[in-house]
């Protein structure tokens, strides 16, 4: 690939040559056993956007590796404001991504999972009427659902009055989405790290001085302080640093006294 920003390791394992996209995906890689990682990107002093969106603070880089992990994955986990805010198209993949997945046992391309309260969703969005797999909406029993969105996505309901993560990602696991790339935003970062069910985080610093106003990657409730280990550190010649935390693997879910498999 002719990058413009060839990208190395430089972390545990220093690269003597730029690395190429599979090396990138081994890099990251898929786990053995259910897995929600996040993407973000920041600027060196902390913003999530500039002018009020992310695509400001990305660059050749950081577009790779984004279109890497989310060639990893099962499914792609975005709130429905950031889906609306950032206007997300339908989640394709170039050619050489759906060859890998169809080598590797899975679909040509991952779902496109929206996580959304309100419904406030518009079922002509790209994001929805166009994509090439049948998203879904997680939301909870007392949303009422616009019309048409049923017509275009799956809406399962986890939660009576908010959406309970925690059951709306064994739901995925139920459908076998096991692989759980989330992009946002904040609020759904800060939801999901409350609910200690982040096992990961890949984390973009774009060398920009954004300055005050913009916000940090996780909003919302105060949740408890959670060690997430460095695993591995990319430089691009664009001056981006790629980072990825990750937890320590959880114990795979046990059988409970009667056989049934318990999460």
């Amino acid at each position: 690939m002719n990058d413009p920003a060839p990208i190395s390791a430089f972390w545990p394992t220093p690269s003597a040559e730029p690395l190429d996209d599979a090396a990138l995906a081994a890099g990251y890689g898929r786990t053995d056993r259910p897995h929600l990682r996040m993407n973000f990107v920041t600027s060196i002093d902390g913003a999530v956007s500039v002018d009020g969106y992310s695509a400001g603070l990305s660059g050749a880089s950081d577009k790779r590796v984004f279109s890497v992990l989310r060639m990893l994955c099962d499914a792609l986990l975005v709130a429905g404001g950031t889906l609306r805010h950032e206007g997300y198209r339908a989640v394709r993949l170039d050619g050489p991504r759906r060859a890998w997945r169809r080598h590797h046992g899975l679909p040509e391309f991952p779902t496109l999972v929206v996580v959304s309260g309100s419904l406030d969703l518009d079922p002509n969005q790209a994001a929805l009427a166009d994509a090439p797999v049948r998203p879904i909406v997680l939301t909870h029993a007392a949303a009422t659902a616009p019309a048409g969105l049923t017509d275009v996505a799956d809406v399962v309901r986890c939660g009576a009055e908010r959406v309970d993560l925690t059951a709306a990602l064994r739901t995925l696991h139920d459908r076998g989405l096991d692989q759980v790339l989330c992009e946002g935003g904040p609020q759904l970062f800060g939801a999901l790290t409350a609910a200690d069910l982040v096992d990961e985080v890949c984390l973009t610093v774009a060398p920009l001085l954004a300055g005050a106003g913009p916000g940090r990657i996780v909003a919302g409730d105060t949740s408890v302080i959670r060690h997430l280990p460095l695993r591995q550190v990319l430089v691009a010649t664009d001056g981006v640093l790629m980072l990825r935390y990750a937890r320590e693997p959880r114990p795979l879910p046990q059988p409970d006294v009667s056989g049934t498999p318990t999460r």
